[in-house]
């Protein structure tokens, strides 16, 4: 089946009531038919639900399509999307092991890797953006793992699947892909060699800003001891959660193309306004990974960011003058998003680290939403003319 045929047509078996849409499971536990097969359960010889930390009915619809969508065996559903990114680190990584990341990561996750890890043991180091050739020398003997994101939030850097792919399978590494902003009707990172990707499910997936949640796809081999640290440690998705992400992705296509379509004109219409140093989106021929970005992607995102002239103080003023567009620190929704990352998301970043990941104090981000195109240029023009 085709990808939109997917989303919409992988779901629970129908129930003995018949429905056409699934129904929600709110239980926490589940019974048995005897005392037999609740040991078979519970001993692994027989598949079934014993409790919803475990799996529950709208959990597996979700990871079951999300499985499905990224071209892989198996998914886990997590309470968010930093729970999915824990999990796939501590789910494989030990005390003694050696983490490569890059450096361009989501505020909480730089976090994790280079505040968390070191307490456990595990050592990090950053992947030189600017060279790719200096990545094998990177690689140590205690090396177990590359992780990134592509597109980077929230400076769009686009790293090459493919090549970190063959480097990966060359040493024998576990490959994890942040796969957010591109969700995997854009890019399917297993197609490139990545072993595990995450999502932020609370982003594009659910697309309208009402739910957390996150996932990590993968092999059944890998998903199995990040399946058991999730199960012990209780990251668990609800199944309300679940049901709304599960319908979330039948419209996912549709709301990405047009998502991809605003977000691709207003790039364009902000790279001729005055005031305005430099715009970063992927598809842009102006961004410096533009060939990497149309190599691995089918569009490029619903993701824009811009570097105002003037800095911070521009930066406060444009925020603080639109009318249509929403102050937020969220992104993915229908309604189109403006932050400020050096103030937000990233604002616990030294300021070196923040620039070196090209986050300076002008920048903004937008996620870039459903309205009509001529709305949001609108608004934007009489930000900007105020500044």
């Amino acid at each position: 089946m085709n990808f939109e045929t997917k989303a919409i047509r992988n779901k629970l078996s129908t129930t003995e009531q018949r429905e056409h849409s699934t129904p929600i499971f709110p239980t926490s536990s589940y019974i048995y038919e005897d005392a037999e097969q609740m040991r078979q359960l519970f001993a692994g010889e027989q598949e079934g639900n014993i409790y919803s930390r475990f799996t529950n009915p709208n959990c597996t619809e979700f990871e079951e399509k999300m499985a499905a969508l990224e071209g892989v065996e198996m998914a886990i559903s997590t309470a968010s999307g930093m729970a999915a990114n824990f999990a796939a680190l501590l789910g494989h990584l030990k005390s003694g092991d050696h983490l490569l990341a890059s450096r361009a990561l989501f505020g909480s996750t730089f976090n994790m890797v280079s505040k968390y890890l070191p307490k456990w043991g595990i050592t990090f180091d950053w992947l030189d953006r600017s060279d790719s050739n200096k990545w094998k020398a990177q690689v140590q003997p205690n090396t177990k793992m590359v992780f990134i994101e592509t597109p980077s939030n929230p400076g769009l850097e686009i790293l090459d699947l493919e090549v970190i792919g063959s480097l990966c399978k060359e040493h024998s590494l576990i490959f994890a892909v942040d796969n957010c902003f591109a969700t995997p009707y854009l890019q399917q990172p297993a197609k490139f060699g990545a072993d595990i990707i995450i999502h932020s499910a609370t982003k594009f997936i659910d697309g309208q800003g009402r739910v957390l949640g996150g996932v990590v796809c993968g092999s059944k081999k890998l998903m199995e001891p990040i399946y058991q640290f999730c199960r012990n440690s209780g990251p668990s998705l609800s199944p309300f959660n679940a049901w709304i992400l599960s319908k979330s992705l039948e419209t996912l296509h549709v709301r990405m193309d047009r998502h991809c379509e605003n977000a691709m004109s207003l790039a364009t219409w902000l790279s001729e306004q005055p005031g305005i140093k430099k715009v970063n989106y992927p598809f842009l021929s102006t961004h410096p990974q533009f060939e990497i970005a149309k190599k691995q992607m089918s569009q490029g995102g619903g993701i824009v960011t811009f570097e105002l002239s003037d800095g911070l103080t521009a930066g406060v003023k444009l925020m603080n003058s639109v009318g249509l567009l929403s102050l937020s620190a969220n992104l993915g929704d229908t309604r189109t998003i403006i932050s400020h990352p050096a103030s937000t998301t990233h604002y616990k970043l030294s300021e070196a680290d923040r620039l070196s990941i090209g986050i300076t104090d002008g920048l903004i981000r937008l996620s870039v939403g459903l309205e009509h195109i001529d709305d949001l240029k609108n608004d934007l023009t009489q930000a900007l003319q105020k500044i």
